[in-house]
């Protein structure tokens, strides 16, 4: 199968960017991209991106010509409306799309959860999206998995921030629920050894890792790994509702996922059919080796994918060519340095993440709380890269626009405003150095629109004047640190 068209969805999100690149070492890759313009960069050079989407069945069907295997790694828990019905129209296009392009295989991953049981919303709709893709006639390889082991994954990353911030935790009932958790490197496995398994039909393959154990179980884990004592109180008052706020408060997790999330821990996540170890040459390994790993690789991974960098972990992407906006409402102010461009713009492409916003982080902080409690996600999600940024990359609250090195950095907002926001800084060459421009840009939906921005203008204001005035402190900073260490390379 080296000469197989792969298809693949998903690849801007967490698995299905790791995939991305193996898939590329073996065979022809097309990807479906809501924005091309985000993923391409990403991409390798003989990979082909196409623009569609799974709710836009004309869009499918030249993404589908000359398909051999599609992957179908789509979901739409990030959804503000109703997400089921978004996965089974999703889930009814895409099989429909490859039946009639003669697709010989559908892969998809789905999750681990008793068919038995009354399933959470999220579980029973992962495992409706694969009843209908059956019932579309492709021949179908589903996978289902519990938790996915390694930096960057969803779960894994709620687990590592709840260990790493509390001492003492009070948890709801769900930390005694069992789950079975993968490290990423062996669910990868599996997915790509699902191209030319030898099986005819479709089939349900249920993986995890070596170990049963409870979330409790892997949030103690995790702190002996890293030498931490936690203790872990279980209570039972704590709602999904509550458990997701709190979650979006403690965790780069927001409300609207972590509260669907919180509503499927409830349900044991276990492998009953033991059939993939059977069919697959795959080894899983066990929590802690996975725990481990994850850790060692931690550089390396977080460079790659993680769940947050998905368009789809802010809801919708948003078309406002319904939306007659008013006028645009500008703040823009500049400041001079006398520095060369690459200086001036180098704290600029750091803003964000551990590095924070240059001024008032406090406030910064209080506005993404607020966010968090409405819905929106805050600022948890942080950046994948200290320094290194392109085009769709998350920065907290931000994904990044426009990245022009040395030259521009636009982001655009995915907090919950009454309207449409961005940032941007330009920096232009001067006699005496550069121009560092700031400007933040508003497209206000009605009058709710106005009277947001006019009253939190005198706080923007403050805010955006101590960050640029920073930003160039910081430019000065970084200079005076390169030739410090430029100066001791030459006296050694």
């Amino acid at each position: 199968m080296s000469d197989a068209r792969i298809l693949l969805t998903g690849a801007s999100g967490y698995i299905g960017g790791r995939l991305l690149p193996h898939l590329e070492r073996s065979y022809k890759v097309r990807c479906l991209a809501r924005k091309p313009e985000f993923l391409t960069p990403r991409v390798g050079p003989s990979t082909e991106v196409v623009k569609g989407d799974v709710l836009d069945p004309d869009s499918l069907v030249e993404a589908m010509r000359g398909v051999d295997v599609a992957y179908y790694m789509v979901h739409s828990m990030g959804s503000k409306g109703s997400f089921v019905d978004e996965d089974r129209e999703a889930a009814r296009n895409f099989g429909n799309a490859a039946r009639t392009a003669g697709v010989r295989r559908i892969v998809y991953l789905g999750g681990l959860g008793d068919d038995r049981s009354e399933l959470s919303p999220h579980l029973a709709s992962r495992h409706e999206t694969g009843e209908i893709l059956r019932e579309c006639g492709v021949p179908l390889i589903e996978f289902r998995a519990s938790i996915v082991i390694g930096s960057g994954s969803l779960s894994f990353e709620m687990v590592r921030s709840l260990v790493e911030k509390l001492p003492v935790m009070t948890t709801p009932k769900w930390v005694y629920v069992e789950a079975q958790p993968i490290y990423i490197d062996d669910l990868l496995q599996y997915l790509l050894a699902a191209v030319d398994v030898g099986v005819e039909g479709s089939y349900i393959f249920e993986i995890g890792g070596d170990d049963r154990m409870t979330y409790g179980d892997l949030m103690q884990e995790y702190a002996d790994l890293r030498g931490l004592k936690r203790l872990i109180l279980p209570v039972p008052v704590l709602t999904p509702w509550i458990s997701s706020l709190w979650l979006g408060l403690i965790t780069p997790l927001f409300a609207r996922i972590g509260r669907k999330l919180v509503d499927s821990l409830r349900h044991p996540t276990v492998v009953n059919d033991h059939a993939a170890r059977e069919i697959f040459a795959v080894q899983p390994r066990g929590t802690r080796d996975a725990m481990a790993a994850a850790l060692t690789a931690e550089e390396a991974d977080l460079r790659n994918t993680r769940w947050c960098d998905a368009l789809s972990s802010s809801g919708p992407i948003r078309t406002w060519n319904a939306v007659k906006f008013g006028r645009r409402l500008i703040d823009q102010r500049s400041i001079d340095v006398k520095l060369d461009k690459d200086y001036a713009f180098a704290p600029i492409q750091r803003i964000g993440g551990k590095q924070g916003w240059y001024f008032a982080n406090g406030l910064w902080k209080i506005r993404a709380a607020i966010d968090v409690l409405v819905g929106g996600v805050g600022l948890g999600r942080g950046r994948r890269d200290p320094v290194l940024l392109q085009v769709g990359d998350v920065i907290d609250w931000w994904r990044v626009e426009r990245i022009e090195p040395g030259r521009v950095l636009r982001l655009e907002a995915e907090m919950k405003l009454p309207g449409r926001a961005w940032l941007q800084f330009e920096v232009e060459e001067t006699e005496r150095g550069s121009r560092i421009h700031q400007t933040a840009l508003f497209d206000p939906v009605g009058l709710a629109g106005r009277l947001y921005w006019y009253g939190i203008y005198p706080i923007h204001a403050i805010v955006f004047r101590g960050m640029l005035r920073n930003v160039a402190r910081a430019a000065e900073r970084i200079r005076v640190a390169e030739s410090v260490v430029k100066a001791r390379r030459l006296a050694s």
